[in-house]
């Protein structure tokens, strides 16, 4: 069933009484060609991208809960590619690009917003730092504006440019980032994978792999033993629990990532802004909420909530540059468990493992990067080769000496 001006006009005619189901329902077969565990983002557009493009159209799809029940709905929705490093900036304008013709890819509205995400600098030293980021990202093919204090203001004037503590200098702007709906992403995805033909199971979790000499030949699961010649682990913050069930211990962390919305406001924000002397960013949805987020809880935890010292971090730092939102009343949090990797950059690999494969560690990073992670692991899952984009997020990087570390902190999961 294809979407379009023209199917919702006649549904209307006729009572609307012509829809199916975005996604079928099935129960798992006893082999596959493939085994996603993981229907988050990543888990579906990796079907997605299997199915359509590779056409390895028998695969399964395993979510312990249901579609949205994860990271893909508890984000901020944020899309960009301002990095610097050579490993991390063409995958992520990559993604990008990706995200740029996703609506008409999927045929799905998951409202894409191009609205510029603005990151704002307080002192030269971080001017400098920015330029030299802006510069990565136009030897990339990504676009980046460095906009000085009087193009702001113009811009922004709600900012807060007189604050003696964290005076606002200019930004750096990605006029090609903004926002997509998190959850449409999922249910997108979703939808263009069962077209093809993939099962998605929901409600099945995975209790361990069927391993064998050195070989995984399938997964353990609460609705039985199922058989692939492939299994593609991509499970974000559950990453440790899940592999750890393989022997395999990952060089990760799990922490609480939480993010929140106020009431609906009349429009007040057109980009999306970040502060440059903290961890504060922020966006309007379509509703109308402000939605925003900032640092890790200070702890482990697989838990799905937060707490309070960082609700108060968060919002003094949105405060110090946007006074105006101390009017506005917090409607609702939530938390995400955050896959911390030891250098902030993810990983697409085979393990040592044959016939077991791992994406995850994606920090930050990971909304931003569904597109391309799901393509790049599709690409892995098809092939057996890395994608050219993502070569760099190796398994292994730490032993060879090959880190990515972006922000340049060491190996301490809760700094990036």
């Amino acid at each position: 069933m294809k979407y379009s001006a023209a199917k919702i006009f006649l549904e209307g005619i006729f009572g609307n009484r012509g829809w199916r189901k975005a996604w079928r329902e099935p129960q798992p077969k006893k082999n596959y060609d493939v085994i996603i565990i993981g229907g988050g983002g990543h888990g579906l557009s990796t079907a997605y991208y299997l199915s359509n493009v590779y056409n390895i159209n028998n695969v399964a799809v395993l979510e312990k809960g249901w579609l949205g029940s994860g990271n893909i709905g508890r984000n901020t929705t944020i899309i960009r590619s301002n990095y610097l490093l050579p490993e991390n900036e063409p995958f992520y304008e990559f993604s990008l690009k990706l995200w740029e013709g996703l609506e008409q890819d999927t045929n799905y509205n998951s409202m894409v917003s191009q609205r510029g995400v603005i990151n704002i600098f307080h002192s030269d030293p971080q001017r400098d730092a920015f330029v030299r980021r802006g510069n990565a990202m136009l030897l990339s093919g990504a676009d980046a504006d460095l906009l000085d204090e009087n193009a702001l203001r113009k811009l922004c004037p709600y900012l807060d440019f007189e604050n003696a503590r964290f005076p606002v200098k200019g930004a750096l702007m990605q006029k090609r980032g903004g926002t997509v709906r998190h959850d449409a992403v999922a249910w997108g995805y979703a939808r263009g994978a069962d077209m093809k033909g993939v099962d998605i199971i929901q409600n099945c979790n995975v209790e361990g792999f069927i391993i064998k000499n050195g070989v995984c030949s399938g997964v353990r699961t609460s609705k039985g033993d199922i058989q692939a010649k492939k299994v593609a682990s991509c499970v974000a913050g559950s990453s440790s629990q899940v592999m750890s069930t393989a022997g395999i211990r990952l060089p990760i962390e799990s922490h609480v990532l939480q993010a929140f919305v106020s009431e609906g406001l009349k429009p007040i924000l057109d980009n999306v802004i970040t502060f440059g002397a903290g961890h504060f960013y922020v966006s309007q949805s379509d509703k109308g909420g402000l939605v925003f987020g900032g640092d890790l809880d200070g702890y482990n935890s697989y838990a799905q909530r937060g707490n309070l010292p960082v609700v108060e971090d968060v919002c003094e730092g949105g405060m110090a540059i946007i006074p105006m939102i101390g009017r506005a009343r917090l409607l609702r949090m939530w938390g995400g468990v955050m896959d911390m990797s030891m250098d902030g950059s993810p990983f697409i690999d085979r393990t040592h493992i044959d016939g077991l494969y791992f994406n995850g560690g994606w920090c930050y990073g990971g909304f931003k990067a569904t597109p391309a992670s799901g393509y790049c692991y599709a690409h892995l899952l098809a092939t057996d080769t890395p994608h050219p984009v993502a070569r760099g997020y190796k398994l292994d990087r730490f032993r060879t000496g090959n880190l990515i570390d972006e922000k340049g902190v060491g190996a301490q999961p809760n700094l990036h």
